[in-house]
């Protein structure tokens, strides 16, 4: 049993202003991965949601962080049902693109040889990551629109069947629908039956896109909890300069210390657990992450082992 306790991206603008986490002198990007790679074992990469990811630069996390380290990577947005602008496509796609007029475009959209092709880059992206064994999981948040009804499940699955051998596909839902009381079991259920790794996701409650904190484990290999904050005021904010001050929010320690208690008992059942925070304005994450670490008498710091 392990429990890995990092947090998601590190490099999001408002932590880089804070000038609170990185030494002075780090500031490349070289610099700046091998530095939170010597603080914790973990990191959730967020860029490959918002635009499709590069080989490349897989290649190079590969070479700057220590033999242990892991990246759990989100999946890109249209394969989850997000609403998916025209320019976060590759170039040499564009002209392949529906020309429907529409500024936006959705999974359902896409002809499937787009789709096909689409997949096959994404996962081509990955495979250094995966191939050196660093790959931990492939995080598919779903658009809160994404129900528990037919059409749902099926493009759940659908997203399933396209995860190669040996690679662990984790769900976050965020319609209520999968978790009330009608559907809590049969979704848990169909999780299971497809090797999902059920994401526990620590969030406001309240907000209509929210849903509760379901400590379950559906995947043996790997259990999955991430760290949203409790910030209601902010939870659906419009206008943010940043992605993160959605995030906003420093867990106190007793918050800390009840999570503490509930990720030692899932992380019996489960060969390994990722403990990732997404409360990632300025250097709140870091700051939680390592008091949890603490908390935990984790020792997997600066070797990342």
């Amino acid at each position: 049993m392990s429990i890995l306790v990092g947090t998601a991206s590190w490099t999001d603008p408002t932590l880089i202003k804070s000038k609170r986490f990185y030494p002075s002198g780090c500031t490349s990007a070289e610099a700046r991965l091998r530095f939170y790679a010597s603080q914790f074992p973990i990191v959730e990469v967020d860029s490959s949601y918002y635009a499709m990811p590069s080989g490349s630069n897989a290649a190079l996390w590969v070479e700057r962080t220590p033999p242990h380290f892991v990246f759990n990577i989100k999946a890109f947005r249209l394969f989850t049902g997000h609403q998916t602008p025209r320019d976060t496509f590759p170039g040499d796609m564009q002209a392949a693109l529906p020309q429907n007029g529409k500024a936006n475009l959705y999974y359902k959209d896409m002809p499937d040889a787009i789709r096909n092709e689409l997949w096959r880059r994404f996962l081509e992206a990955v495979a250094p990551l995966h191939d050196a064994g660093k790959l931990g999981a492939v995080h598919f948040q779903f658009a809160p629109w994404v129900t528990s009804g037919p059409d749902g499940l099926a493009h759940v699955a659908h997203c399933a069947e396209q995860m190669p051998p040996g690679y662990r596909m984790a769900v976050e839902f965020r319609n209520r629908s999968w978790f009330d009381d009608a559907h809590a079991a049969s979704t848990l259920a169909f999780e299971r039956e497809h090797a999902l790794v059920h994401v526990v996701a620590d969030k406001p409650q309240g907000p209509a896109n929210t849903i509760p904190s379901v400590w379950e484990v559906t995947n043996d290999t790997l259990a999955l909890v991430r760290l949203h904050g409790r910030n209601q005021a902010t939870w659906n904010i419009k206008g943010a300069t940043a992605s993160s001050e959605r995030f906003n929010y420093d867990y106190n320690d007793d918050e800390l210390a009840g999570l503490a208690e509930e990720i030692r008992k899932i992380a019996a059942h489960v060969a390994q657990t990722h403990v990732l925070f997404n409360n990632n304005y300025e250097d709140q994450g870091q700051r939680n992450a390592r008091t949890l670490m603490a908390m935990l008498g984790n020792p997997l710091v600066a070797r990342g082992e």
